[in-house]
């Protein structure tokens, strides 16, 4: 299944909690701004791909997310979130050079 079609899926299950999600997204990037690494359990999509940095290791490890037409409707989700509808793409193994990567990469200010 191609991820744009996967993204959807997972919007569309997702919508009655992003609607709930959106409320707080302000706080809860300024709270991922504060935190020493980004995570992909942790740290919303949107957040990600505001950040020069963190963007460039999406691109290295999922590039064909992070330039995904539809991205934008799954910034309120995080990496994890989306591994249950890409689970072949958004891989365990995935996950966690994502997180070696972010780990290294200092959080925007």
């Amino acid at each position: 299944m191609h991820l744009r079609a996967l993204v959807l899926s997972a919007l569309i299950a997702a919508a009655p909690a992003l609607a709930v999600a959106q409320a707080p997204a302000a706080d809860a990037a300024a709270t991922a701004h504060t935190k020493a690494a980004y995570t992909t359990a942790e740290t919303e999509i949107g957040t990600l791909l505001d950040d020069p940095a963190a963007k460039a290791v999406l691109v290295k490890h999922v590039p064909e997310m992070a330039t995904n037409d539809q991205i934008d409707m799954a910034r309120a989700m995080t990496l994890k979130d989306i591994q249950q509808y890409a689970p072949d793409q958004v891989t365990d193994a995935v996950l966690a050079a994502i997180d070696a990567d972010l780990a290294k990469a200092a959080p925007a200010k």
